[in-house]
């Protein structure tokens, strides 16, 4: 089985609109559009955003970004695999990925908010040490949101 790698790349490309997409029916299947909050592509170019992108062989298989927040945290934003790749740890490694940047990059806490309805993805970031928190920055208290921070530990 080919190896998944993870690379930080540039968010335009036609792999990674397709998965955006993928991961906005997602989003719209389980929730009323107040309740997403999601970030478009041409917010991901920003300055103080690293995006990071999983492929196998040729396949972007997953996406996500770190998001600097402006007062030394980040935020996650766009987390998403195919469904294609789902099994193969695809969100770990991106989750790894994302936290040696935000090392790097010296943010003290990395931050998210993600879906009830996503036992997946909460159970990722739980079994890596993220803990529930209150809404941050311009988030509103929502019974469908669920926010967590992971506290940075700095790169040597």
């Amino acid at each position: 089985m080919p190896a998944v790698t993870i690379a930080l790349e540039h968010p335009r490309q036609a792999q990674v609109a397709r998965l955006l997409e993928l991961s906005d029916a997602y989003a719209a299947s389980l929730y009323p559009a107040e309740s997403n909050h999601m970030v478009d592509l041409s917010s991901l170019e920003q300055p103080g955003v690293s995006f990071f992108v999983a492929r196998r062989d040729d396949d972007i298989v997953g996406c996500c970004a770190l998001v600097e927040a402006g007062d030394g945290t980040a935020e996650i934003k766009r987390m998403f695999v195919d469904s294609e790749a789902r099994g193969l740890k695809v969100g770990k490694l991106l989750l790894q990925a994302l936290e040696a940047r935000a090392g790097e990059l010296g943010y003290t806490a990395i931050r998210l908010e993600t879906g009830i309805y996503q036992p997946e993805a909460i159970g990722l970031y739980k079994a890596a040490g993220y803990v529930e928190r209150p809404p941050f920055g311009d988030y509103e208290p929502d019974p469908l949101s669920l926010f967590m921070e992971k506290t940075v530990r700095q790169a040597a």
